[in-house]
């Protein structure tokens, strides 16, 4: 007889969603283990010497102490800045943590960032699109001034999941009623 195979229950379109700015860079995760093991990754791969991302190993070694201060898990975030995707203008590099619900740029460890919450509400397509939008024609926020941001993300609280709209590879938008 084969194993029986539920159905996965269904989340509410029509739920609470965060909305941040997608920042252009390479992906970085910091993780603390619950005896203190500390490794340093991207994407889809640990990094060590010989074996970095954009500088950031380099960077979270040098960090080392204060990043520790996260807290046992893995803390994901975007590496991004000078020299990486679309720079920014910045002549740094920075680090912006993706976890709005648990960090802020009030507590998180000196060295770090994170990705700039710019809506949040009752999950509808207006709401997404009016963001985007804004986002468009105001510029980043995570780095003011800098005019070619590259879109948002949306948290779907309910389907505990991610979306992406960008702004040149998505119908933008813009003109829209």
């Amino acid at each position: 007889m084969t194993d029986f195979v539920g159905f996965n229950k269904i989340a509410r379109l029509s739920r609470n969603c965060v909305i941040t700015e997608k920042i252009d860079g390479t992906n970085g995760q910091i993780y603390i283990s619950e005896d203190g093991e500390f490794l340093v990754g991207s994407r889809n791969r640990w990094l060590g010497e010989g074996k970095d991302n954009a500088g950031f190993y380099k960077w979270a070694m040098e960090y080392k102490e204060e990043l520790l201060t996260l807290g046992t898990g893995h803390h994901f975030g975007e590496w991004w800045g000078s020299g990486i995707q679309r720079r920014y203008g910045l002549e740094e590099k920075r680090f912006s943590l993706f976890n709005v619900g648990l960090w802020t740029e009030e507590n998180t460890p000196d060295c770090c960032h994170v990705v700039p919450v710019l809506n949040s509400g009752l999950f509808t397509t207006e709401l997404v699109n009016d963001t985007l939008r804004r986002l468009e024609i105001h510029g980043s926020k995570a780095s003011p001034g800098f005019m070619n941001p590259e879109g948002i993300v949306v948290w779907h609280e309910s389907a505990r999941i991610y979306f992406k709209k960008t702004i040149k590879g998505d119908e933008s938008p813009k003109g829209r009623k």
